[in-house]
């Protein structure tokens, strides 16, 4: 029987309530409401969403192991910041399971599983002249619910994992969201999986999330210091070679 926190209401378990603080929080982090490196204070939190700290510490310790989330020793819990090296790593290990998700589903989607991909992308549609934030929420979730559709609990598991990474280095990293690549980019895929071309799937999806890493700027090198200021200093009679007091 699990235990009822104080701050659950009749009907409410704490593991319900504890999954509810923990939704809230990723939602908050991943549509940018809560910027990264943000400080995440337990007391704060709970006092707004009317439950115990212990839910709240449950949440944030459920979040640093998807990397949304860090727990630094004795100053609390902050919205992670990725180092650009870190999201290259991030986005290579997604591709490499995302090929695996359409190599499941291709040729295999059932009727109600196209019905449900229509319908998410027609959502998508919408949202992309309306509602930026959900625009990129969507976008996120159709490639989580491509893996719910393979059955794998295993690989739904890093797919989900991966793309909350991901949204997080966008926020960090990236240009401005361009959800019109991404719902011409997913309706090509749904077809390619409808038509059970598994060659083709494998084929956009690793050149739609290559557009992504792209957008991410994750594909661009750190610049070199003295070729960003080479073209000011001859502007202004510096860089002769002679090291001048």
């Amino acid at each position: 029987m699990v235990k009822r926190d104080e701050n659950t209401p009749a009907g409410g378990t704490a593991l319900t309530r504890s999954g509810a603080v923990y939704r809230t929080l990723k939602r908050a982090i991943l549509e940018q409401a809560v910027p990264p490196g943000a400080k995440l204070p337990e007391d704060s939190i709970g006092e707004r969403l009317g439950v115990s700290r212990t839910l709240v510490r449950e949440a944030l310790l459920r979040l640093s192991t998807e990397g949304l989330v860090e727990l630094r020793p004795n100053r609390g819990a902050c919205v992670a910041q990725p180092s650009l090296q870190d999201g290259r790593d991030v986005f290579t290990v997604r591709i490499g399971l995302e090929r695996l998700v359409v190599e499941a589903l291709a040729g295999r989607l059932t009727a109600e599983q196209r019905k449900r991909i229509d319908a998410h992308i027609a959502a998508e549609e919408k949202a992309k002249t309306t509602d930026a934030v959900r625009s990129i929420r969507l976008a996120g979730e159709f490639h989580t619910m491509l893996a719910e559709m393979t059955g794998n609990a295993l690989l739904t598991r890093y797919v989900e994992e991966v793309v909350s990474r991901c949204s997080l280095i966008l926020a960090v990293y990236g240009r401005p969201h361009s959800s019109e690549c991404g719902v011409s980019e997913h309706r090509a895929l749904a077809a390619a999986l409808a038509a059970g071309d598994v060659a083709k799937a494998v084929e956009l999806m690793s050149t739609h999330l290559e557009a992504i890493t792209d957008r991410a700027l994750l594909a661009r090198e750190e610049p070199d210091l003295r070729d960003v200021l080479a073209d000011y200093a001859r502007e202004e009679g510096l860089g002769s070679g002679r090291r001048e007091g």
